[in-house]
């Protein structure tokens, strides 16, 4: 009785045959099998070129095929449309046109899935706006699909940078009682209103009410993880989103900047190294120049100066802000930009020890009773892209900033316990992750470094 779980085996994907350095020619005259997605067919009089993507890679595999092949049929018949997802065999060949090195002589070719005349990704550009109403396909472009592989490399790289520094990565939790900064707002996850549209937009009349006039809440079910209530329908914000937080014991701020340098020119260098092909198309369609300042951030030293010097430098500058400076007030994105953009040429930018009455309670205070042993980075195009702290280890100093801010210290109890029992000093910081797939990438809106923006008003998908 029962039989045996058969071996599992790695699928050929076209970026293992053209992904090389010999850009497939090390393969020519081996038979091989493609399974993806039709991009473009082009019948002519004796020969048919289909090009075939699977997502591995930017590059599509083109398969040339002749009335012989077996399933040709379908082709003929217009089965195989664009949008289709088809299983090819064939022999790898040199290619004859100069876009690509190798091509595929098909001997067999299957439609596996066809697709509708509506598919809505064809040849033509469409433009972003219209793709994230087709979130469930637009990583089938070159846009989305460079984004998705580049995204993939920069959590891989994340975890290979702390794997390799000795952390260990744990889940925190979701839920919490804990209102850190401004994260503790609530906001409605509700399926009442029956409209895709922007919330402030939906009509009120359609919730569904019982004969009473009450609201039917048997019509509802909801559950799932709600992150920031910041009602913004902004290019920059979004409602969930992931984040990467380390913490350092036995660290201070010095310890805290130098890791998180550390770390962005890791992620950096390895997209550099291991997603050429996808960087080579940002540049050339979404950011020109976008290699250059990468690399500047892999390689050049990163400026540190304390907050007084920043708003001094912002002060002075010949330039006009939306926003006020002075001392005390939090910066804005478009200083954090001219910081970084302008004042130090492109090169990163770490900002430290700010006014203590705009940062968490939780953050070192410095000697001088108005600043705390806080920092952010700031990037080009990005602003603040990495905020950090040394942790406030002092249970005394803890317990008196807590009274300040009339703090309830009951429901910090096992926060403080962790000053009662071998306190040590320690640091850390966060980085929100499709903010640096943002600035990885060039694409100015923060809903396309994620698979599925979730927004105010918007829960597609």
């Amino acid at each position: 009785m029962g039989s045996k779980v058969g071996e599992f085996r790695k699928k050929l994907k076209i970026v293992d045959v053209k992904g090389g350095p010999n850009e497939g020619l090390d393969r020519v005259g081996l038979m091989i099998v493609v399974a993806g997605w039709v991009r473009t067919l082009r019948a002519q009089s004796s020969v048919t070129f289909i090009e075939v993507n699977d997502g591995s890679c930017l590059s599509n595999m083109q398969c040339v095929m002749t009335s012989d092949a077996e399933g040709y049929d379908q082709v003929k018949s217009g089965l195989i449309t664009t949008g289709a997802s088809i299983w090819i065999q064939g022999n790898v060949v040199p290619s004859q046109g100069s876009k690509q090195k190798v091509e595929l002589k098909v001997n067999k070719i299957v439609l596996v899935g066809k697709s509708d005349p509506s598919y809505p990704i064809q040849k033509k550009r469409v433009s972003r706006e219209f793709l994230r109403t087709k979130a469930h396909l637009r990583p089938r472009t070159n846009t989305f699909g460079a984004v998705a592989r580049v995204r993939n490399a920069l959590a891989y790289a994340t975890h290979k940078f702390f794997q390799e520094n000795g952390f260990i990565w744990i889940s925190s939790p979701i839920i919490t009682a804990s209102d850190c900064e401004g994260a503790g707002e609530q906001f409605c996850v509700t399926t009442l209103i029956p409209s895709s549209r922007e919330a402030a937009e939906s009509p009120v009349d359609a919730i569904p009410k019982t004969k009473d006039g009450l609201i039917d809440w048997s019509q509802v079910y909801t559950f799932g993880p709600t992150f920031r209530a910041e009602n913004s329908n902004t290019s920059r914000h979004l409602a969930e989103f992931w984040m990467i937080e380390p913490e350092l014991a036995f660290a201070d701020l010095k310890d805290d900047m130098a890791c998180a340098t550390a770390y962005l020119q890791y992620v950096v260098r390895y997209i550099l190294d291991n997603c050429k092909e996808d960087m080579d198309f940002f540049n050339t369609w979404i950011e020109k120049g976008i290699i250059d300042r990468l690399s500047t951030v892999a390689e050049r030293d990163f400026v540190q100066l304390s907050y007084t010097d920043a708003i001094e430098l912002l002060i002075k500058a010949k330039k006009k802000f939306e926003f006020l400076v002075k001392w005390g007030c939090d910066l804005q994105s478009e200083h954090e930009r001219y910081l970084t953009e302008e004042a130090f040429g492109g090169c990163p930018v770490i900002v430290s020890d700010y006014p203590k009455e705009i940062k968490a309670f939780y953050m070192r205070q410095n000697d001088d009773g108005r600043t705390v042993a806080a920092m952010d980075m700031l990037v080009p195009r990005i602003g603040e892209l990495i905020g950090g702290s040394q942790r406030e280890e002092r249970l005394e100093y803890l317990e008196g900033r807590l009274d300040e801010l009339k703090l309830n210290r009951d429901s910090y109890w096992w926060y403080l316990d962790l000053r009662h029992y071998g306190s040590v000093p320690h640091a850390g910081f966060g980085l929100g992750f499709e903010r640096l797939v943002q600035f990885a990438t060039g694409v100015e809106n923060i809903r396309d470094a994620i698979p599925f923006p979730r927004t105010p008003g918007s829960v597609e998908f």
